[in-house]
């Protein structure tokens, strides 16, 4: 099973856009498709941005913290990397490390210059979507 670390804008994506490619991607997850991880700084800065950007009252942003700890597995990197200057890249690729990931989804540039970080594969939603359903035909 695919094990995948998504970056915060495909969390976003899939809560402010139904029907989106971010959704279905999530709903992988959720069916039990594929093994999703996430960590606290993830998770933090999940909450960060919905409350500063998109204004989401609290009590929504902890309800989808609380649902997304269900969903995925939540991990505690126990290092720290400083390989992009945009430090909550760097928390994404830190869980995708710990967590032995198969792939990283994102729609973030910097990240997805890599292309691949350490044999994981770094993909857009779409090209996700793909690979999955490649792999599972």
């Amino acid at each position: 099973m695919l094990r995948i670390v998504f970056d915060t804008n495909v969390y976003i994506s899939a809560f402010i856009s139904p029907h989106s490619k971010a959704e279905a991607a999530l709903l992988l997850a959720v069916r039990g498709k594929v093994e999703l991880y996430t960590s606290v700084s993830i998770l933090t800065e999940l909450a960060r941005r919905l409350r500063d950007k998109f204004l989401w009252e609290e009590k929504y942003i902890v309800e989808l913290l609380k649902y997304i700890s269900r969903v995925a597995t939540v991990m505690k990197p126990d290092i720290r990397m400083r390989l992009l200057n945009d430090e909550p890249d760097n928390r994404i690729l830190e869980c995708a490390r710990v967590c032995n990931a198969d792939m990283i989804v994102t729609g973030d540039k910097h990240l997805l210059l890599l292309k691949e970080f350490e044999g994981i594969g770094i993909a857009r939603v779409a090209d996700f979507l793909h690979t999955f359903r490649t792999e599972t035909t």
